[in-house]
């Protein structure tokens, strides 16, 4: 990195930001029409256009010690001559799920044939943007963070002056995986119309930057909400305290506007406006991925459109890294990544492994005061679910499987390590404990006895799902230190592990594995990992019971426990059973019009409503069909 941005600073429109703030940023430099690169960073999220065309956007989640640059091709944009650079960049200043707050900043460099055409200092000149409400603090989610206030009568308004240099001690590398692609703009079809209300169904789920163009014979607010379904005629727009809309201010006249940062998931839009407007076209610019699919033969023709739905679910839930849901959250978990890289190395030809490790090597960047992996990366929030700390490992070695690539485990080692000690610091007589504490989310799975007590501390009390996920991080980590040429030095740990857990969480009367010590809540995800780590002496028996619904049900990302656990016992017997229950719940979601496949078998109607219609986790048919 040495090379890079020598001559470049951090800078600003000011030496101090708030929440949802944005600047603009101008310069000039003189250039061949040959090929040029700019490189460019920023906090939050940017938009590069050059000569008033629109070049690039979107930063890559990171963190301050893990800074992410763009080189970015100018090719095609230059001109010979004298050519103008603006730069939009959106500051969000607040923490959320999927941004850790640091000090606002835009740093880059203009590079043509190795000379220096242009860098971020104070000759740039620069502004707080007028046309974006500054301060606005519109939150979408917990999760997203906030949408904006687009004012059309603002734009190019305000006096330019010299950028400040700002503070920022970050060590910048280049981005690890392509940037998305934007393919042609998808429209939406208008479904209904009254009055200044308009309905706009895309045809299915697609995920994008929002794009329309209308006119209007008078200043006036619009607001478009989007949503993945509808109820009672309308999008699910207000869910608790969750908005799922955009407001901009038109201009009399012609309006054309496109958002390149917001990324939106839904297959419906939704556009209310204060006065009559001539609405010529509302939609998305889908943004994609680039992978190769790989061709799929076999089975029925039900199971090659389950196998559909679900690869294009993954790539639907493709960003900078995977994202559990485009329409909710957009945040890269550990558990949820986990299955989504599993469906990877099966969907896409040379097992996308560059993406995939692009997403473990950022996961080992995040850092926390109990060494555990925080709720999602980069996250902003003092949050986090320990069982999802444990998936880490699995994923770890499930990559190792598909690729061979040990290079990774000599950046994200001491990270593994600092997670298992974080383990082992909460156990007592051989047996890890749940984690006490508001910000530890003791979630296991959305079912009954599972899900846990988001924001209550919960009794640091032993049970079977994390003594379980301990052990088979344990006989991951072991693994992954064998291909490295090192030592495991927590065999003794994993022996202790095994026999404690098998001797506390067995019952012997009900002859199954109890979530608790003697508690009696017998959950077919905790009997499935019993079953994988090696602690059943009843293999047989338990997924006699499992298959036939005996116990708790799993959820549908958690199937991939309970199949695993049927098909290491009996492959034969079982296979035609996990085939037949995918093509019933699969099934049964095309049949209601899926177009991706959903969060829980509830839909829509899962939590409070707020149930996510393309979720990446549960794409696992991909891995069994």
């Amino acid at each position: 990195m040495a090379d890079y941005f020598k001559h470049a600073s951090w800078i600003w429109t000011s030496d101090g930001a708030g929440a949802d703030e944005y600047g603009e940023f101008f310069g000039c430099f003189d250039a061949g029409e040959e090929g040029a690169v700019c490189r460019l960073s920023c906090d939050g999220d940017y938009t590069l256009f050059v000569n008033g065309r629109y070049v690039a956007s979107n930063q890559y989640g990171d963190f301050e010690h893990y800074k992410i640059f763009d080189e970015i091709d100018l090719g095609g944009y230059l001109r010979a001559g004298r050519n103008e650079l603006f730069v939009l960049v959106w500051h969000f200043g607040a923490d959320s799920q999927r941004y850790r707050k640091a000090a606002a900043g835009l740093m880059f460099e203009v590079e043509q044939a190795g000379r220096v055409l242009l860098s971020s200092n104070e000759t740039v000149l620069c502004r707080k943007s007028l046309a974006y409400r500054n301060g606005y603090a519109k939150s979408i989610t917990g999760q997203l963070g906030f949408s904006f206030l687009y004012d059309a009568t603002k734009e190019g308004a305000g006096e330019l002056a010299p950028a400040v240099k700002v503070h920022k001690k970050c060590t910048v590398y280049p981005r690890p995986v392509p940037k998305l692609q934007l393919l042609a703009p998808v429209y939406g079809k208008i479904v209904r119309k009254e009055g200044n209300h308009y309905l706009i169904d895309l045809g299915r789920e697609t995920v994008g930057l929002a794009t329309l163009d209308l006119v209007s014979d008078t200043e006036q607010k619009i607001v478009v909400a989007w949503g993945e379904d509808l109820q009672g005629g309308h999008v699910r727009r207000i869910i608790g305290g969750r908005d799922f809309s955009f407001e901009y201010i038109a201009k009399k006249g012609e309006n054309a506007y496109t958002n390149y940062m917001l990324r939106l998931g839904c297959r419906y839009m939704e556009l209310s406006s204060e006065a009559p407007i001539r609405l010529n076209r509302l939609g998305l610019i889908p943004q994609v991925y680039p992978v190769k699919k790989r061709k799929f033969d076999g089975g029925t023709e039900l199971d090659a459109r389950i196998r559909e739905v679900c690869v294009r679910t993954l790539e639907l839930c493709m960003m900078e890294h995977y994202v559990d849901t485009p329409w909710r959250e957009q945040c890269l978990y550990a558990f949820d990544s986990r299955n989504q890289m599993l469906c990877g190395y099966r969907a896409f030809e040379g097992g996308n492994a560059e993406y995939a490790r692009a997403n473990l090597l950022l996961m080992s960047k995040d850092t926390r005061e109990d060494g555990l992996l925080s709720i999602c990366y980069p996250c902003g929030m003092d949050l986090t679910i320990p069982s999802f700390s444990l998936y880490y490992f699995v994923a770890v070695r499930e990559y190792l499987d598909a690729t061979g690539d040990t290079s990774l485990i000599d950046e994200i080692y001491d990270k593994l390590i600092s997670v298992v000690e974080a383990f082992i610091r909460n156990r007592t007589d051989g047996l890890v404990h749940r984690f006490s504490g508001g910000n530890h989310w003791n979630f296991y799975d959305w079912s009954e006895h599972l899900s846990g007590r988001l924001g209550h501390s919960e009794e640091a009390i032993p049970d079977l799902m994390i003594n379980c996920l301990f052990i088979m991080a344990l006989e991951s980590l072991r693994d992954i230190c064998r291909r490295a040429g090192t030592s495991f030095a927590y065999e003794d740990v994993l022996k202790e592990a095994v026999r404690e857990t098998k001797a506390a969480f067995c019952d012997e009367e009900a002859e199954a594995f109890s979530l608790t010590r003697g508690g009696g809540e017998f959950t077919a995800l905790g009997n499935a990992l019993a079953v994988l780590v090696g602690i059943a002496e009843n293999a047989q028996a338990l997924c006699e019971r499992i298959a036939g619904g005996e116990f708790t049900e799993c959820s549908l990302s958690m199937k991939c426990f309970a199949y695993d656990a049927l098909l290491r016992t009996d492959e034969v017997r079982w296979r035609p059973h996990i085939v037949e229950e995918i093509r019933r719940n699969y099934g049964r979601m095309l049949d209601a019009g899926a177009t991706s496949v959903w969060e829980t078998i509830d839909g829509g109607a899962a939590f409070g409503n707020a149930g996510s219609l393309c979720h990446g986790w549960s794409a696992i048919p991909i891995c069994y069909l």
